[in-house]
């Protein structure tokens, strides 16, 4: 059954991080040591699958109403000693065991798209436990919370996140943490991965990092008439084109450098990242790629700068795939509102950034499991597809290590959820971005 074979996956994952203890222990030389009612395999697993209601509701569920259930001071107590980055091993070993042994996913045209974007995360603390880079206050507030901004990559084909990284909120860089993961994501043989992003990824430090890997990138810019990065080009008279263009950057002021002829000369300050050449240094990099500008309304215009070959991707294909990011943007109010990023468990960052990557793995092992669903098509007027909502909360119970493998049909417990399909309804999007203060913990629901 698929969904034993996405346990399975789970489990070794954690398996292989609970097999070198010591690499994930905030005190490799006595954390873990001893035997405990909660190992790091029941931790990771209790905190991959608990919901959003109190911690010590959570820990009835989960170790089913047992009277000799370990106290909540003792869940803190191990919770101290395990690293957040062994849930972050956990993502990456659980999304390279599913790749590995289902075959999935995979595209018919050999191209992984990943969308790249960032959401910032709240939750209450203290500046006893939070150093002051975590520490906002938005809307004015006079008590301020405290926040961690995920910069995360998704695979808009298999629905998952494939990876992430998270800084403090006065520590956001966006277009580092980019480049970072397209570094880690690697050159494997034979993946071609795009990497596809908005208007706050399009620089020319991500782009040559994208093709440093052999890759391709999709970055949405300014139109032609700002001072954005297309701003100086010279462009047809028409509204609509697809141009290929070449820039040489240089980092020093001297004219005395050299430049490919037929190529615009682009410098590249002090202030602005660019890792391929020292500031002051004479040294030259290249970059080609296309511009492409197509109407998305009557008197409205998207600019597209992107290496894809246009022979495959021409403009009438980006403007789709430009379309399909917005799966990013609804993934993580699914995994804020569904999954329950948005109520943590604790005070302490560490603590948070645990229950960050659980909730990462509660995401892609939630939507792997619905994406192998069949739905049986009947005459009806809608299309259905499985309640992701029910289906997180089936997988929450059949991911715990208390839990049985055959006990229960997920798949067939997953199809009889089903809600209709209704891709005609359409909500005006907000100008201004609503803050949502997090829950305190007496307040969520039993």
């Amino acid at each position: 059954m698929p969904h034993n074979k996405i346990k399975d996956a789970f489990l070794s994952a954690v398996n292989c991080v609970i097999a070198d203890p010591e690499q994930f222990a905030v005190n490799p030389e006595k954390d873990f040591s001893r035997h405990r009612k909660i190992t790091p395999d029941t931790l990771i697993s209790f905190l991959v699958s608990k919901g959003s209601s109190s911690a010590r509701v959570e820990m009835l569920d989960f170790w089913g109403l047992d009277q000799e259930m370990p106290s909540l001071p003792a869940l803190n107590q191990q919770r101290a000693k395990l690293k957040p980055e062994a849930l972050e091993a956990v993502l990456a070993g659980f999304n390279d065991s599913v790749s590995r042994e289902t075959g999935f996913p995979s595209t018919d045209d050999g191209y992984r798209y990943l969308a790249a974007d960032g959401s910032t995360t709240t939750f209450f603390s203290s500046p006893e436990l939070a150093s002051p880079e975590y520490f906002c206050s938005p809307g004015h507030s006079a008590s301020g919370v405290y926040s961690i901004h995920i910069n995360a990559f998704f695979d808009l084909d298999a629905h998952i996140y494939t990876d992430a990284i998270l800084q403090p909120v006065h520590e956001k860089n966006e277009f580092g943490a980019f480049c970072d993961i397209v570094d880690r994501h690697g050159t494997l043989p034979g993946r071609k991965n795009v990497y596809i992003g908005d208007r706050g990824y399009c620089s020319y430090n991500n782009m040559a990092h994208v093709v440093e890997q052999g890759q391709y990138f999709l970055f949405r810019t300014k139109d032609i008439h700002s001072k954005g990065l297309v701003g100086n080009f010279e462009f047809p008279e028409t509204e609509s084109f697809d141009i290929d263009v070449a820039v040489t950057l240089t980092r020093s002021h001297s004219r005395k450098i050299p430049i490919p002829p037929g190529t615009y000369r682009r410098f590249i300050d002090q202030a602005s990242a660019f890792d391929f050449i020292e500031y002051g240094s004479p040294g030259t990099y290249t970059l080609a790629f296309r511009i492409a500008r197509f109407p998305i309304g009557d008197d409205s215009y998207e600019c597209i700068v992107t290496n894809l070959p246009r022979e495959e991707f021409p403009p009438e294909r980006l403007k789709v795939l430009y379309y399909r990011r917005w799966s990013i943007e609804s993934s993580f109010r699914k995994l804020k509102y569904t999954i329950g990023l948005s109520n943590y468990h604790s005070y302490k960052p560490e603590y948070i950034k645990q229950e960050i990557w659980a909730n990462l793995i509660a995401y892609n092992i939630t939507e792997i499991l619905v994406n192998y669903a069949v739905t049986e098509k009947k005459e009806t007027k809608h299309e259905y597809k499985v309640n992701f909502t029910m289906a997180a909360h089936i997988c929450r119970v059949f991911l715990r290590l208390a839990t049985e493998k055959d006990r229960y049909n997920v798949m067939l417990l997953l199809q009889k959820e089903l809600i209709p399909i209704r891709n005609e309804r359409h909500y005006p999007r907000l100008q201004t971005a609503h803050f949502r203060k997090p829950r305190y913990f007496i307040y969520r629901a039993a």
